[in-house]
């Protein structure tokens, strides 16, 4: 289960960014309408809940006592805040694409690992130790390099300004994205209290409903709906490939996500957020073949800061797994 959500939260994660670029360098200009395909294809989800809701009945029931009775209000309360929080991110997310090349914009969200050990630790009783802290240092110099190396805005035409901007809101929005994963776990631990794959896919599709009709409301409201049919038109790669690039855009999100709350649900938010930095070093390279982007050598040692702070993070959780097997084991020999 495990394996199954981190190749879904890699390969997600990817094609989503990747496609992302791709709509804005193909001539696509819409905020709001990129907001919305980071959710908007959460319907699909329903095929995979109603193709495991036998399989993980039989399988995670590992007591005999009932299910906790969950409140209907406060349990549809959580979706509706986590919803407009995740729009909010999701926004932001589509500003910092807009406004910066791909592989700085991969290596500044790498700061989320930095912002979850700080949440997981207030909010999840996360510990911080020297590992950890060290993770988040390097990620935070990793991001700070490219926030304060003007080269990092490639050969884009985008302002000074304008990049400035994008850095700040993708941080702002990996920052976000931190609290989010934190909430969730804290709502699967004290609220929902059930271990069942589709508690995960219920809360994915519920909060991708309110975070959807948010995107909504937003494209209609700034006006922006009505340019998309001229969008559509001048899109250099033609009307059905603007089609195709958005569907599969939201498609990419909803497998991406479902392996991010899989893994929060399996194991934590922590290694969640751990497993979504593997694509760190996959995306810039991709970057550089598709959209052309600049590789110089402050990216370079940001990209080899993180993954030396993911190593970091990697390392406390292999320390804290063998110490939870030798605890197990210590405990059935006693028994």
């Amino acid at each position: 289960m495990v394996g199954v959500n981190m190749f879904f939260l890699i390969a997600g994660q990817t094609a989503s960014t990747l496609l992302g670029r791709f709509y804005y360098n193909q001539g696509g200009n819409s905020k709001w309408m990129s907001t919305f395909v980071q959710t908007a294809g959460f319907p699909i989800l329903f095929i995979a809940l109603f193709l495991f809701h036998s399989k993980t009945s039989s399988t995670q029931t590992v007591t005999s006592s009932p299910a906790p009775t969950i409140s209907i209000p406060k349990i549809t309360l959580i979706y509706v805040v986590l919803g407009l929080i995740i729009a909010a991110d999701d926004l932001m997310y589509s500003y910092g694409l807009l406004y910066l090349p791909v592989s700085t914009y991969s290596l500044i969200c790498a700061s989320q690992l930095a912002f979850n050990a700080v949440f997981s630790y207030f909010l999840n009783a996360q510990k911080f130790t020297p590992l950890i802290f060290n993770s988040v240092v390097l990620l935070t110099f990793s991001a700070s390099l490219l926030g304060v190396d003007e080269d990092s805005q490639g050969t884009t035409s985008i302002s000074h300004g304008k990049y400035i901007l994008g850095f700040l809101l993708t941080l702002g929005a990996s920052a976000t994205y931190s609290l989010i994963l934190s909430l969730m776990q804290v709502t699967f631990e004290k609220v929902i209290k059930r271990e069942t794959f589709s508690v995960v896919l219920n809360m994915q599709i519920y909060t991708a409903l309110v975070a959807t009709l948010a995107s909504l409301v937003g494209l209609f409201a700034s006006g922006e709906w009505m340019t998309l049919q001229g969008e559509m038109h001048a899109f250099q790669s033609g009307k059905l490939s603007y089609v195709m690039t958005l569907l599969w855009t939201a498609i990419s999100w909803q497998v991406a996500s479902v392996g991010v709350v899989g893994l929060i649900f399996v194991v934590s938010s922590l290694f969640s957020n751990v497993i979504s930095t593997l694509a760190l070093p996959i995306i810039p390279v991709f970057a550089v073949i598709f959209f052309h982007d600049k590789m110089d050598g402050v990216k370079i040692i940001a990209m080899l800061m993180a993954i030396w702070g993911f190593m970091s993070y990697g390392h406390q959780l292999y320390v804290d797994g063998k110490k939870g097997r030798k605890t197990t084991v210590s405990v059935e020999e006693t028994s």
